[in-house]
């Protein structure tokens, strides 16, 4: 088979919520085409699982069943990051790669080591791509980079608009259209513009003002706060019971935390706040996101948050020993903390009761903190 010219040649890359945008708008400002694998669903679930050591997380057989189907569908590269730190992550690459190739399948795979920051996605777009000019490439880089932010900016109103709506579903139909047009700008003025009109899109949905909106953190794992099918759509199902999230861990985040100079970086990040707000539970990265998750519990607390809701997937390891801090951290924190721990025997109708669950404690606890506060002042 003749080989094919980079500008032919797609790229996919697994779903994790909307850093598609990026990765696409990258490729696409370098020559190349992104493949958008199917949307993660039962058969994506079903061909991981199917195919995956049974004790991996759900990170990695919903990634496989991500490349396979993009393969099916004619993907010529799959490409993921990979990390060297304290997480089973630091694996996935070895283990897809040798997985794909017993399938049958022989599309090349392209691996980005986090925390390489500018330099290494420079390498990796390098070798996806023809271009050599680093002009170029830094250009297509930043540009991925404002495209995150704006997709973050998106979510973070959604939540709000999702909480509040009168028709439930309006506000995350608008959502998907402007988004599409963020996902379409190619250029800096294109881009302002589509945030412009997505944003629009977004505050004509008709809301409830007076609705009763409780405000909840969702930290863990990153990939399982992000990815909408892997968490159930806890945003989704939230939204509908009058509650606004707030995602502690985003791509934005992470970002200015492993890839983004620190000369360029506002103010403290994400990872040095956890560094600082964990101390007196955990003085040390025992890998993942587990140093995070700790210091959110205690800034959700500080920062008044109603509740937050800690999700990771079944055998993750860090994500577990994080978890063992909670009992101490209740008798310091006020909040609330619902641990939820998901795989694909997950089922729907008990996670729901779960959250039903949650939202009335919080409810009952927000109103009777609003009785003693008006009681104190007669």
């Amino acid at each position: 088979m003749a080989k094919k010219s980079k500008e032919k040649i797609k790229v996919a890359f697994p779903h994790m919520g909307n850093i598609y945008v990026a990765w696409g708008s990258a490729l696409r400002r370098l020559g190349v085409e992104p493949y958008i694998p199917p949307y993660s669903s039962k058969r994506t679930l079903s061909l991981g699982t199917k195919n995956s050591p049974e004790s991996i997380c759900l990170p990695y057989k919903l990634i496989l069943g991500n490349f396979i189907e993009a393969i099916e569908g004619g993907a010529d590269y799959v490409a993921m990051i990979s990390s060297p730190g304290i997480c089973r992550l630091g694996e996935y690459g070895a283990g897809i790669q040798n997985t794909l190739e017993d399938m049958g399948y022989h599309a090349n795979y392209i691996e980005l080591q986090l925390y390489d920051g500018i330099k290494g996605m420079f390498r990796f777009l390098t070798e996806l791509t023809d271009v050599k000019n680093p002009v170029t490439i830094i250009r297509a880089i930043v540009f991925a980079f404002r495209k995150v932010f704006a997709a973050d900016r998106m979510e973070n109103l959604l939540s709000y608009y999702r909480a509040r709506e009168v028709k439930v579903g309006d506000a995350e139909k608008a959502f998907k259209k402007g988004m599409k047009l963020i996902y379409e700008a190619n250029h800096y003025s294109e881009l302002k513009k589509a945030e412009k009109q997505a944003k629009e899109m977004i505050t004509k949905v008709e809301i409830d003002p007076k609705r009763e909106v409780l405000h909840v953190d969702l930290t863990g794992e990153i990939y399982m706060v992000q990815d909408p099918f892997s968490n159930q759509n806890i945003e989704r199902e939230l939204g509908k019971m009058g509650v606004q999230t707030r995602r502690t861990l985003t791509i934005s985040s992470f970002l200015k935390d492993a890839i983004i100079p620190k000369m360029f970086v506002k103010g403290e990040t994400h990872l040095e706040r956890a560094f600082r707000l964990a101390k007196p539970y955990l003085s040390r990265d025992i890998g993942g996101d587990s140093l995070e998750c700790v210091s959110d519990i205690i800034y959700a607390n500080e920062k008044g948050k109603d509740g937050i809701i800690h999700i990771s997937p079944f055998t993750c390891m860090p994500e577990i020993m994080s978890q063992n801090f909670f009992p101490a951290m209740r008798e310091n924190c006020e909040i609330p903390i619902l641990p939820l721990i998901m795989d694909e025997q997950t089922g729907k109708a008990g996670y729901i009761t779960r959250l039903e669950a949650f939202v009335d404690l919080m409810r009952r606890r927000k109103r009777k903190k609003e009785q003693e506060l008006a009681a104190s002042a007669k």
